[in-house]
C-alpha cells in the first residue's frame, strides 16, 4: 500500500529538524574554519533537501522561502559570495526562521502577520546578497553559453554524485542546437506509488524552478481496464521547463524517484554532441527525437542530423540532400557516459540519508535503521517492567513450593527477562553529544551580545543515557551555560588585565560514575565570592550572622529561591530566579547539583543524574516488616554492625571501617519504625558522589531487578524516599533516596574532625 501521507508529512518535520540541526553545526564550524567546502556542501545539501522535500508535500512557502537561501549558497559554492560572519549570523537566522516554520506546520498552525514580516525582511536580505553579486557581475559579464549550465554545477554538487546523464558544460563557441529550455524526460516504474511518491507532486515542484511550457503524458503503458492494478503506476511524460536554476537543482529535484524512474534530461543550449548523447540514451531514439520536436526542444535541421542508424532507412536519401544534412554513421554517435548505481532512495528516508555526508548509502545498511516513535518505546519499557514484576512473583511462587525444576525454570526466565530489560533500555540511550552541540550556538550568540570572547570544548560527547533525561536537561543546562557566560567570565580587557588569555573558555564534560552519569559545566572565570554569597545570605535571613558554614554549604546558597548577588539586572540574569528552579528540575530527575569554585580560576557546576528513570538493579534490605530497595551500583558493601554500637542511647552514629570514619544513620529511627532492634544488625555501605555513608538495617535480602513507580505529589516531598517498587508477592517497597541520605551523612561527617571524636573511633 502506498505511504500514509500523514506519516509521510511526520517523516518530513523529522529529518527537516534533523537537516536544520546539522545546517546549524555545520554554520558554528565554519567560522571556526573559513571557507571549508565539504562544510559549505554539507549547508547547501541540508536547504536542497528540505526545499525539495517540502516541494514534494506541496508547501510552497518553505519552497519559495529556502529557494531563495539556496540561490545565495549556490552563490558561495562558486566562490561568488564569501560566508563571512554577517552572512553566517544570516543562515543562522535563516534556519530559525525555518525551523519555526517547521513546527507551525507540525502544529498546523497558520504564520501570522508578524511571522510573515519577519520572513520577508529575511528574504529581502538574502535578495540584497544576491542583487549585490549581480551588479557586480554585470560589469564581467559571461558568455551566454556558458551561463546556461554553471561550469561547476556538475562537480561541486553532492546531488549530482550520481547524475542521471553526464551532460558535458556547453563551450563558449559550440553552436547550440536545443532551444532555450530543459526538456525532461521521465517514465514511472511500477512501484512508484507503493514509495509513497505521487507523480504530480514532482510536476508541482517542477513548477517550483520555473514555468512547464508543454507537457506530453505517456499513456501507451496503460493496459486494459481488466488488466489493470490500480498499486502500479504506468505513467511517464516529457515535458519543456523553462526556469533559471542550475544543473545541480534541476538534478535534485529526482533525488527521491531516481530507482524507481527513467530521467532524462537534456539542458537549455545543448551542442550537438549532448544531443546526441541524451537521444541514444533513450530506449526508443527515434521517438525520443518526435518528442523533443514536439515540445520545441529541437529544430528539424538539428533532428534530422541526430538520425539514428536504426531510422536511416526511413530517411530518404532525397530529403537528406535538400536539407543538406549530412546522415552520420555508426562511429559517428558517442555512447553515453556510464552512469554510477545510484543508491535506493524513498520519500521516507532519503531526506535524512542524503543530508549525512557520512551516511552509509552504498551499501544499502540504511536499510537496518528504522525510527521508532519515542511512546512506542515507552510502552515497551512498561511492558517490561510488568513483565519483571510478573517474573518475581513466579520466582516467589517457585521457592515457596520448594520444586527444583520449577525453580530452574523460573530462574532461567528471570535471566531471559533480564536481557530483555537490557535491549530495551538500550533502545532509549542516546549520546549526550547531541545535546552538548546545541550549545554552540547558545556561547556563539550570547558570547556575543555580552561583548565576550568565549569558546566552547565538549568532551564526553558519546556517553550515554537515558532519552528521557537527555529531553529534560536541556533547560537547566540552558540556565547554567548562560549564567556561567554572563557571571561567570570576565570582559577580555578584565582578563588581560589579570594575566588571563583574552579568549574565555567554557567546558562541558559528560562521564560514568557509580551508576550515574556526572555532567559538568565548567569555566575559567573570575570564581565565586564566598564572602559576598554569605553576606548576601545573611542580609535576607537565610543565614544568622557568625554563622560557620563550609565552602559546600555556601556555594548551596546560591540555589534558594530568590538569591542573587548581581549588582544590575540584565536580559540574561541578575532576577535571583532560575538557580532555584535549575535545582528542583534536577531532583526531579532523582539527581542531584552541586558547586566547586576557586577564585580567580573558575566556577564548575557538577551534576549527578541516574541512567534511566524507569529499571535498575535494586539491593532490597528489611526494617521490621517493611521491605526498602537500594540502588545497587550505589552499594559498596555489607558489614555487620559492631556490637559496641548496637540501638541505644547515647551510641555514637560513626563506625571506624578500616581506619576511616563512616557516618551511619537507622532506618529503624529514620523512619520511626517501633519495636525493638534484632540481635544482630546489619550496615549497608553506599557511596555517591564520592562520599561513603552507612544504612544500619536489620536483614539483607538480596538483589532484585526494580521497576521504578514514581510518587504521588503528597508523597513527593518525603525524606529518604525517591520512588516505590512492586514487589513479586504484591506488597510495595521504598526506593531510598541514596543522594539525599549520603548528603545528610556528609554534613554528619563534617563534624567528626575533632581530635577527640578520631580518638573515640579509633578505640571502638
Amino acid at each position: 500500500m502506498p505511504l500514509d501521507m500523514d506519516d509521510a508529512l511526520q517523516t518530513f518535520i523529522i529529518e527537516s529538524r534533523e537537516l536544520l540541526q546539522q545546517m546549524e553545526e555545520a554554520l558554528l564550524q565554519i567560522e571556526l574554519q573559513p571557507g571549508n567546502p565539504e562544510l559549505i556542501n554539507a549547508i547547501f545539501r541540508a536547504a536542497h533537501t528540505i526545499k525539495g522535500s517540502a516541494g514534494l508535500f506541496g508547501l510552497d512557502p518553505i519552497v519559495a522561502f529556502t529557494h531563495v537561501a539556496e540561490s545565495v549558497l549556490d552563490r558561495v559554492r562558486s566562490h561568488e559570495l564569501a560566508l563571512d560572519g554577517p552572512l553566517t549570523a544570516l543562515f543562522l537566522a535563516v534556519g530559525d526562521q525555518l525551523g519555526g516554520m517547521i513546527d507551525r506546520l507540525a502544529r498546523k498552525v497558520a504564520t501570522d502577520p508578524e511571522q510573515e514580516a519577519a520572513i520577508a525582511a529575511l528574504v529581502s536580505r538574502l535578495e540584497a546578497c544576491l542583487k549585490g553579486k549581480r551588479s557586480e557581475a554585470a560589469s564581467h559579464p559571461a558568455p551566454a553559453d556558458t551561463a546556461a549550465v554553471p561550469a561547476n554545477s556538475a562537480t561541486s554538487s553532492p546531488a549530482n554524485t550520481a547524475p542521471t546523464l553526464a551532460v558535458p558544460p556547453v563551450p563558449a563557441s559550440a553552436a547550440t542546437r536545443s532551444a532555450a529550455h530543459w526538456h525532461i524526460a521521465l517514465e514511472f516504474g511500477p512501484d512508484v506509488l507503493r514509495h509513497g511518491m505521487d507523480p504530480i507532486s514532482i510536476l508541482r515542484y517542477l513548477g517550483t524552478l520555473g514555468d512547464i511550457r508543454t507537457l506530453i503524458p505517456h499513456t501507451d503503458r496503460v493496459p486494459a481496464l481488466a488488466a489493470l492494478d490500480a498499486e502500479n503506476c504506468y505513467l511517464g511524460f516529457d515535458l519543456a521547463l523553462e526556469s533559471q536554476a542550475d544543473a545541480a537543482l534541476i538534478d535534485g529535484a529526482f533525488d527521491f524517484i531516481r530507482e524507481d524512474c527513467r530521467i532524462g534530461l537534456l539542458p537549455p543550449g545543448a551542442d550537438l554532441a549532448g544531443c546526441r548523447a541524451y537521444v541514444a540514451s533513450q530506449d526508443d531514439p527515434a521517438a525520443s527525437l518526435d518528442l523533443l520536436l514536439e515540445c520545441g526542444s529541437l529544430d528539424p535541421d538539428t533532428a534530422v542530423s541526430l538520425a539514428l542508424p536504426c531510422a536511416l532507412a526511413e530517411v530518404e536519401p532525397a530529403a537528406a540532400a535538400e536539407t543538406g544534412a549530412v546522415l552520420p554513421t555508426s562511429s559517428d554517435i558517442t555512447p553515453p557516459a556510464p552512469q554510477p548505481a545510484t543508491p535506493p532512495a524513498s520519500a521516507s528516508r532519503s531526506a535524512s540519508a542524503e543530508a549525512r555526508p557520512d551516511s552509509p548509502r552504498a551499501d544499502n545498511s540504511e536499510a537496518r535503521l528504522i525510527r521508532v516513535d519515542a511512546d512506542k518505546l515507552d510502552q515497551l519499557i512498561n511492558l517490561v517492567g510488568e513483565l519483571i514484576i510478573a517474573g518475581a512473583g513466579a520466582n516467589m511462587v517457585a521457592r515457596a513450593q520448594h520444586v527444583p525444576e520449577l525453580i530452574e525454570a523460573t530462574a532461567l526466565l528471570s535471566r531471559l527477562v533480564e536481557d530483555v530489560r537490557d535491549s530495551a533500555l538500550n533502545l532509549r540511550m542516546v549520546q549526550i553529544g547531541a545535546t552538548f552541540n546545541r550549545f554552540r550556538r547558545v556561547v556563539r550568540d550570547v558570547s556575543r551580545e555580552l561583548g565576550k570572547d568565549i569558546e566552547l570544548e565538549i568532551h564526553g560527547g558519546e556517553t550515554e543515557l537515558d532519552k528521557s533525561v537527555v529531553e529534560k536537561i536541556g533547560d537547566p543546562l540552558t540556565h547554567i551555560v548562560r549564567n556561567a557566560m554572563d557571571h561567570g567570565i570576565e570582559a577580555a580587557e578584565v582578563r588581560q588585565a589579570q594575566g588571563k588569555p583574552a579568549r574565555g573558555r567554557l567546558r562541558l564534560n559528560a562521564f560514568h560514575d557509580s551508576g550515574s552519569i556526572v555532567i559538568e559545566v565548567s569555566d575559567d572565570g573570575r570564581g565565586l565570592d564566598k564572602a559576598r554569597i554569605l553576606q548576601k545570605a545573611v542580609e535576607r535571613g537565610m543565614v544568622e550572622a557568625g554563622a560557620s558554614l563550609s565552602d559546600s554549604e555556601i556555594f548551596s546558597l546560591v540555589f534558594e529561591p530568590g538569591f542573587s548577588t548581581a549588582e544590575q539586572i540584565s536580559k540574561l540574569s541578575g532576577r535571583g530566579v532560575g538557580m532555584d528552579v535549575v535545582k528542583s528540575n534536577i531532583e526531579a530527575l532523582r539527581g542531584s547539583v552541586e558547586l566547586a569554585s576557586t577564585p580567580g580560576a573558575g566556577t564548575t557546576v557538577r551534576i549527578r543524574l541516574p541512567l534511566t528513570l524507569a529499571i535498575i538493579d535494586g539491593f532490597m534490605v528489611g526494617v521490621a516488616g517493611a521491605a526498602y530497595v537500594v540502588p545497587l551500583d550505589m552499594v559498596v558493601e555489607c558489614i555487620e554492625l559492631p556490637t559496641a554500637l548496637a540501638s541505644g542511647s547515647g551510641s555514637p552514629d560513626y563506625l571506624n571501617l578500616r581506619g576511616n570514619l563512616l557516618p551511619f544513620i537507622r532506618l529503624r529511627d529514620l523512619f520511626e519504625i517501633a519495636g525493638p532492634p534484632p540481635p544482630r544488625e546489619n550496615v549497608v555501605v553506599v557511596q555517591y558522589a564520592g562520599q561513603r555513608a552507612g544504612l544500619v538495617v536489620d536483614r539483607l535480602q538480596g538483589e532484585l531487578q526494580t521497576v521504578i513507580k514514581p510518587l504521588g505529589k503528597v508523597f513527593s516531598r518525603i525524606r529518604g524516599i525517591g520512588g516505590s517498587t512492586i514487589l513479586g508477592n504484591g506488597e510495595v517497597a521504598l526506593i531510598l533516596d541514596i543522594p539525599g541520605l549520603v548528603g545528610q551523612l556528609a554534613r554528619l561527617r563534617r563534624t567528626l574532625s575533632s581530635p577527640a571524636t578520631l580518638a573515640a573511633a579509633h578505640g571502638q
